[in-house]
């Protein structure tokens, strides 16, 4: 029996050892970055290389040829809306990033099959969806490691940085914000609420449109009995912007009380800045 139960252990053991993995790190770890720009979602995924002593443009990546922009599988770039690349524009899905650096400036590579490991075994320029040339920015430090950032973000732009050792290029690219916004308004206002009415408006005011429109929005989203402090701030300051001070600071006034009332101290003292303001000019 003991001997028994001493076979059966030296076959766990053996068992164990066999299935037993390495885990050491990866010379080129894997990343991931997720980015909403405007309403547009933005992801890449790839690998980031190290220099480790080495020259890396015009060395371990030559000028003028093809360069997988990364390592080990494609650097994938995912966007969920159709953007403008240099004028041109990229339909929505999943692309691998191929460049071309040269000394002054790279091209830039959107082609539509993602699956390669690396560069394709046989090039397709008839999955090149987009291509564009962007010029070279020394740095004055080393990146060490390969590097993919998402840069200059705002409503309806971003761009997308590359660097490594002492070079960074960027992409621009335009994502469609106003066009996806003014459509859910349209969309909204056959049947508006409070909310949408206050969406709309503050969408109309901080991007530069009609603000007699917004103005408009706004009377509907604050009417009937107390309006939200945020509604009136917003109001107040679409007012003030119409050159309306008097108006501004009224609404300021019942805003700056809403505020008190819901012991919000940020907005009192946005509102109290506000009507100080108003009130000299």
């Amino acid at each position: 029996m003991i001997r028994n139960l001493f076979m059966l252990l030296a076959v766990v053991g053996i068992t164990s050892a066999v299935n037993a993995q390495i885990k050491t790190p990866q010379p080129s770890p894997a990343a991931k970055m997720e980015q909403v720009v405007g309403l547009t979602d933005v992801k890449v995924e790839y690998s980031r290389p190290a220099m480790k002593g080495r020259t890396i443009f015009g060395g371990l990546v030559p000028y003028g040829e093809v360069w997988r922009t990364g390592a080990n599988a494609n650097t994938k770039i995912t966007f969920s809306d159709d953007v403008t690349i240099g004028g041109k524009e990229l339909k929505k899905g999943t692309y691998a990033i191929y460049t071309i650096p040269n000394a002054k400036s790279w091209e830039v590579i959107f082609y539509s099959d993602a699956t390669n490991w690396g560069n394709p075994a046989k090039w397709d320029e008839s999955k090149v969806a987009l291509k564009t040339t962007v010029e070279v920015y020394p740095l004055p430090m080393k990146i060490e490691s390969f590097t993919i950032t998402f840069d200059d973000l705002s409503n309806d732009s971003a761009v997308l940085g590359i660097l490594w050792e002492n070079t960074y290029v960027g992409v621009k690219f335009d994502v469609p914000t106003d066009k996806t916004t003014l459509k859910s308004i349209e969309t909204a206002m056959a049947g508006p609420t409070k909310n949408d009415y206050f969406q709309a408006a503050t969408y109309y005011h901080t991007s530069g449109k009609d603000l007699k429109q917004a103005l408009e929005w706004m009377k509907k989203a604050t009417a009937g009995d107390d309006p939200a402090f945020w509604y009136l701030r917003r109001m107040s300051l679409i007012q003030a912007d119409l050159g309306d001070k008097a108006g501004a600071i009224a609404t300021a006034k019942k805003s700056l009380a809403a505020a008190e009332k819901a012991g919000n101290a940020d907005y009192v003292k946005m509102n109290n800045e506000s009507i100080a303001e108003w009130t000299k000019k």
